[in-house]
């Protein structure tokens, strides 16, 4: 995987009414750090830092980041984004290796068309969006393809189905499922309709023999 040259200013000034400044002026306040360099506060430019992500790595995308006379190799990570318009206001970039495994988010896009789920007017459901794994920062995937074709009403698809690239992993548990085929909901409805009128019967039935318990001790008194 090639990196993407995005130009880093060094010796932006810190606080909250400085990085206000920056963000005025198109600029996304930020930080390099790791392999045991010390912290350099940095500047990117916010319209070159979208399209170096925008591409099919997204956040995972190789940066070759220029900082004055130095040159690293680094991964954006924290991202901090306005709670309102979703910008990035700060941004962390990562120094790393190209020789080391690392760990990273992928987004997981299903593929196929569950034909059997569909035609059974069930539903697919996913459960994981994204997938934790490690690797070399070359061989991080764009996405992780799980194929539903095959799926069917009652079943899922898990972790230990995934075919990953050589050289990822993931160390998330293998039985957590991706992708269920879910029932209709008008059926699953319905069971749950008669599961609630099963109890509600069997409530009742229970008040009456109690009933009839209690009238039959009120009558041997009586006696």
């Amino acid at each position: 995987m090639a990196e993407i040259a995005l130009d880093a200013e060094v010796g932006r000034q810190l606080g909250s009414s400085a990085s206000r400044r920056l963000l005025g002026a198109g600029k996304i306040p930020g930080v390099i750090y790791g392999h045991g360099t010390d912290p350099v506060p940095v500047a990117v430019s916010a319209r070159e830092f979208r399209i170096a992500l925008s591409g099919e790595s997204g956040s995972n995308t190789l940066l070759s980041l220029k900082a004055g006379d130095k040159t690293f190799l680094a991964l954006a990570r924290e991202m901090q984004r306005h709670p309102v318009r979703g910008t990035v206001t700060h941004v962390d970039f990562q120094i790393v290796r190209r020789d080391e495994v690392i760990s990273a988010e992928v987004p997981i896009l299903l593929t196929g068309e569950a034909l059997e789920v569909h035609h059974g007017d069930g539903l697919v459901e996913q459960q994981l969006f994204s997938l934790p794994v490690h690797a070399r920062p070359a061989d991080i995937p764009t996405v992780v393809e799980v194929d539903i074709s095959g799926l069917t009403i009652g079943e899922s698809l898990r972790v230990a189905d995934l075919a990953l690239p050589p050289g990822v992993t993931s160390d998330l548990d293998p039985e957590a499922a991706i992708v269920i085929g879910q029932p209709p909901r008008v059926q699953a409805a319905a069971g749950e309709e008669e599961g609630a009128e099963g109890a509600l019967a069997g409530e009742d039935q229970a008040g009456s023999e109690t009933a009839a318990e209690s009238a039959e001790g009120s009558g041997g008194g009586e006696g």
